[in-house]
């Protein structure tokens, strides 16, 4: 009852649009009327969200479903008005690229997408774009849940020959952290930034840097968006309230500045309209909803995105992994002992049950992320599924899994070295970015 009653409010905000703007056109002139409709745009926009149901709550600080149930993507793809990523922008990568899809695309982990076809339309004319994608440096170590976009932007760096930017937004994580002070962050980000480095970006084609360094850069950026995007906006998609600190509040046009090839003159100069694809989490997807929404104003491309779901937490299928909390958490300075420990500690449906939903599995689920074996991922489910595979049997799979990735990860890690990151993060030009 409470959704039809939303449903009729917002049917009959929009009835009263196209009346005022009927009466609007005899009285006013044309740009007069247009910034009048606009503005009434944007409040309707913000009423509908407003109105819509709690049923989950996501936004890029906090993740939860209605009574610890499962995240529903289909019902964020809805709410967002993001596109699913089906079969045939697989083939289309995979046609473009000459490459096989890396494992997240094959197996749906980034699911959803705003004008990823555009990308590909204008890579197969023969146009360029660059990539953008970030981190919150909020702990020195980092789980398997921060590796995935990293992991899958360097395959996109190198299928399609691209350059990457990345910001770690120290800032972000000083006006949210309790204890953190501006030196914690700009440590904590330069950590950070080695296990970036160490998912094999390509220097030739990868600046990294912090908010608290290069900032200033972009600033006509950020205070351009600034400018255009009202405060109700901005709360009615960030959900900000009386208590939030300024700092917090203005922190989104930093976010969004980024996506626009302007903001880094020393790599894209007279380029402003170069295309950007931001891969991230779909809890990021609020701050690019915001920039695309402005994007226009300023005479820019829209950035295009494709999001992942999330890894989930160790303790429950309804999260995201969380720095704050260990135990619910792969690290990749986790030893193989911890490992071990934890995987053993996972939940499983039961094996006295046929297993006939992996999605509520958390041992088969990450080996969904993290196995990359196809034939091998398709056994084990229809084993596990029919009984002939108990649960000790995948936990026992899984861990050899992440043992592997994390003693990986961790080898490369020690290879680099403080004058590596002062290398990825000089300001300097590219010359071979896109070769």
């Amino acid at each position: 009852m409470v959704e039809t009653m939303e449903e009729k409010t917002i049917q009959e905000i929009k009835q009263l649009m196209q009346l005022i703007d009927q009466k609007l056109s005899s009285v006013l002139s044309s740009p007069m009327k247009h910034d009048l409709i606009h503005e009434i745009n944007q409040w309707s926009d913000e009423k509908q969200e407003e109105s819509e149901s709690l049923d989950q709550f996501l936004n890029p600080w906090e993740v939860s479903a209605k009574d610890g149930g499962k995240i529903d993507y289909d019902k964020l793809v809805d709410k967002f008005g993001c596109e699913r990523v089906d079969q045939s922008l697989i083939d289309r990568v995979h046609r473009l690229t000459s490459r096989d899809p890396h494992v997240f695309l094959r197996r749906g982990v980034f699911f959803a997408h705003r004008d990823f076809n555009e990308i590909l339309d204008s890579y197969e004319r023969g146009d360029k774009f660059y990539l953008y994608t970030g981190r919150g440096p909020s702990s020195e170590a980092l789980h398997l849940g921060h590796l995935i976009p990293f992991m899958f932007t360097k395959y996109l760096q190198e299928a399609f020959k691209v350059p990457v930017v990345i910001q770690l937004t120290d800032d972000e994580k000083f006006y949210w952290s309790k204890t953190l002070t501006v030196e914690d962050t700009e440590s904590l980000a330069r950590e950070n930034i080695k296990d970036i480095i160490a998912c094999g970006f390509d220097l030739e084609k990868t600046f990294i840097f912090k908010n608290f360094d290069f900032a200033g850069k972009f600033y006509k950026n950020t205070a351009k968006v600034g400018k255009y995007v009202r405060y109700n906006k901005v709360t009615a998609i960030f959900g900000f309230s009386d208590e939030y600190s300024i700092g917090k509040i203005g922190f989104p046009p930093v976010q969004a500045a980024p996506s626009f090839a302007s903001s880094f003159q020393h790599l894209f100069p007279g380029k402003d309209n170069l295309r950007c694809l931001i891969p991230c989490a779909i809890d990021q997807d609020p701050y690019f909803r915001m920039t695309r929404d402005v994007a226009p104003r300023l005479g820019y491309s829209k950035p295009a995105l494709i999001e992942s779901s999330f890894l989930p937490s160790l303790k429950a299928m309804n999260g995201k992994m969380s720095a704050s909390n260990p135990n619910s958490a792969i690290y990749v300075t986790d030893n193989t002992k911890d490992i071990k420990k934890k995987v053993n500690d996972l939940f499983f449906i039961c094996d006295n049950l046929l297993f006939t939903n992996s999605q509520v599995d958390i041992p088969f689920k990450y080996l969904s992320f993290f196995l990359d074996d196809d034939t091998e991922l398709e056994h084990i489910k229809k084993e596990y599924g029919e009984g002939r595979m108990l649960s000790g049997e995948v936990k026992q799979r899984l861990a050899e899994v992440l043992i592997e990735v994390v003693e990986r990860h961790r080898r490369a890690r020690a290879a680099v070295t403080d004058y590596m990151v002062d290398e990825f993060m000089a300001e300097r030009p590219l010359p071979n970015m896109f070769k």
